[in-house]
């Protein structure tokens, strides 16, 4: 259940009964300064939170180091270290917010030792991420082997009185990562990091990690989650978000339904509904406002007039629905500017960005 032990992490706190964060991870080469910084501030518009780099090289170290003393993003940037534990303390000493290693490749108690010193030193925290992949005996249950190697950890970790502590455990089968998860919850004081690996591409991992993740999520359990896709970061931070609204665990973004369409719909709506996606994200609300987009005059005034605005659309023309009222008729070509005039002014946006 969500009330584990609150850990810092730059400027958030995780843990307890703080909102569940969403984070994702750059794809681009830590290497590379210029790629990083623009991805890293891509995922930050997005509204990403926290954001797990990969360190490989002493160059990505310069790069980290680089990254904070800049100070680029706002985001606590986690550093992802395998097999190295050299890198997990030049990381911690570089400025990282949180580092991450795998018990199942950093496997030396007295290196574990050493980077519990320096993360001590520094004040920063650890996720023990464990992950399916670094199981290589394949007839094992490996559920098992994954619990029992955490818990080695974990027992290794408190003996050293370090108590900073996140806790992750990733395998690409869905059930698996339930059962897993619910048994770190009984048996954990910390924070839970959530997120199924090797997911797929974007609509098949987005499934999958929905299952997944947003059973785990209604039972409770969970504090930081990620949506691993084979694809866009910036598509890994908008499941995480839409996953938390489904569930109404975050009520800082708005939400955008629209009708399946069928042979009634005489409109483009994906394209409507994309143009009003786009410009609602540049609207930044920072509140849970229901948007709907129907399709025909069929279902489509009675759904919208449920959402906070709407609009049904007809042959040559769409009503506009505020607060399940009509509140106007308006030609096609003209609706969506109108209705996204509407949004800024009932919201009393105050900002830079101008609406269509």
């Amino acid at each position: 259940m969500r009330n584990k032990r609150i850990v810092k992490i730059g400027d958030f706190k995780i843990g307890g009964k703080e909102k569940i964060l969403v984070q994702s991870m750059t794809k681009c080469k830590t290497e590379d300064y210029l790629s990083l910084v623009k991805e890293l501030k891509k995922l930050e518009k997005v509204g990403c939170e926290i954001c797990r780099i990969a360190i490989k090289t002493d160059k990505a170290i310069e790069n980290l180091r680089k990254i904070k003393e800049e100070r680029i993003t706002k985001m606590p940037i986690v550093a992802d270290i395998h097999f190295d534990y050299n890198l997990a303390i030049k990381a911690i000493k570089a400025g990282a917010d949180k580092i991450r290693i795998n018990p199942f490749n950093i496997t030396k108690e007295k290196e574990w030792k050493e980077i519990i010193k320096v993360a001590k030193d520094f004040n920063i925290p650890i996720r023990i991420g464990l992950n399916a992949g670094g199981v290589r005996e394949r007839k094992k249950d490996i559920e098992k082997v994954i619990l029992d190697r955490l818990k080695e950890t974990v027992d290794f970790f408190e003996n050293e009185k370090f108590y900073d502590i996140v806790v992750s455990a990733k395998i690409s089968e869905p059930l698996s990562l339930i059962n897993i998860y619910e048994e770190i919850d009984k048996n954990y004081q910390y924070p839970i990091h959530l997120g199924l690996t090797e997911t797929g591409l974007p609509f098949e991992g987005g499934i999958r990690s929905g299952v997944a993740i947003g059973i785990l999520l209604y039972k409770e359990i969970g504090d930081t989650i990620r949506v691993s896709l084979t694809g866009d970061s910036i598509l890994e931070v908008i499941a995480g978000f839409e996953i938390l609204s489904a569930l109404n665990l975050r009520e800082d973004l708005p939400v955008i339904i629209s009708c399946p369409t069928c042979g009634r719909c005489e409109v483009d709506l994906e394209k409507i509904v994309k143009e009003v996606k786009k410009e609602i994200f540049k609207l930044n609300i920072k509140k849970k406002i229901k948007i709907a987009i129907m399709g025909c005059e069929v279902n489509g005034p009675g759904e919208a007039s449920h959402a906070d605005y709407g609009i049904a659309f007809g042959k040559k023309s769409g009503v506009i629905f505020l607060k399940g009222k009509i509140i106007k008729k308006e030609p096609r070509e003209k609706i969506v500017k109108k209705f996204i005039d509407l949004i800024f002014k009932e919201e009393n946006l105050k900002f830079t960005h101008t609406p269509l």
